[in-house]
């Protein structure tokens, strides 16, 4: 059994493994990663790995906790930023997902800024398996319905409901009951969000293929674009969760920008 070098972060509870892989290959089959994701393991929402650069970007491979792979981790983007700005010593970081650029900044201490990019908002780009309207739609399940819902793609996708207490709904009995509807084909993220005021929205979040999470990056900004779109919000809103605030700001190009904390980095060692 070989032993390598890891790194622990977080983002707001949000906690990434994070492999280094610009200098050595390091490959872990999907039954490795479900166990080292395992609470009573070290225990991950995802696993990333830091590819060797490429045209001025360094890709990444992200993998949730259950071992499926995704194409977007916004607090786990927000981490590799900021632990590869530490080890080549730079502000300003360029990654590169398997569908987007994402241009990150260190903006201070333990903060970064990362650009998501632009929403996806018709039915085929979050997707939708209908030609339904992704801004009101509706499910029905254990005879209740679940109405209102709003979808988005911000590099993966989302349904958002707006609600009076988002803390009223059990996530762990209606979020995977979401994530896998069959209107979904690659699965969803499930946010329920309450609006607070013009600046300020709180939220619970099902993550897919993670669980209930304490943040989610993406979460964050497709609760901000959905809002924003209602005219519930402004173009700049703190979206809180259970250890504090991401900051999402659309500008003028509908850009996405989302500012928040990362933890120290920890080296850990892994076996594998």
């Amino acid at each position: 059994m070989a032993t390598i070098d890891a790194y622990k972060m977080d983002g707001l509870g949000n906690d990434f493994i994070i492999i280094d892989r610009r200098e050595n290959s390091i490959n872990l089959v999907k039954e490795k990663i479900i166990e080292l994701g395992s609470r009573t393991n070290i225990g991950f929402d995802q696993i990333i790995f830091i590819e060797k650069e490429k045209e001025n970007s360094y890709p990444i491979t992200i993998f949730n906790s259950d071992g499926s792979e995704i194409s977007a981790c916004g607090n786990g983007s927000r981490c590799v930023a900021y632990f590869l700005g530490k080890n080549l010593n730079t502000k300003e970081i360029k990654l590169k997902t398997s569908n987007r650029i994402l241009n990150a900044k260190i903006v201070k201490d333990f903060h970064v800024e990362l650009e998501m990019g632009k929403p996806l908002l018709s039915f085929e780009d979050i997707p939708l398996s209908k030609t339904i309207n992704p801004g009101n739609v509706s499910l029905n399940f254990n005879n209740k319905i679940f109405d209102g819902g709003f979808c988005v793609n911000v590099g993966n996708p989302h349904i958002i409901f707006f609600v009076k207490d988002c803390f009223e709904y059990n996530l762990k009995v209606i979020g995977p009951k979401i994530e896998n509807h069959n209107l979904f084909p690659e699965k969803i993220n499930v946010t329920f969000a309450q609006i607070v005021d013009k600046t300020n929205i709180t939220v619970n979040v099902w993550e897919r293929g993670a669980g209930l999470t304490k943040a989610c990056g993406t979460a964050a900004c497709a609760t901000a674009v959905a809002a924003f779109e209602k005219k519930l919000v402004n173009n700049k809103v703190d979206i809180k969760f259970k250890e504090g605030f991401l900051n999402i700001e659309i500008d003028k190009s509908n850009n996405i920008f989302m500012t928040g904390p990362v933890s120290d980095i920890k080296n850990i060692k892994i076996n594998i």
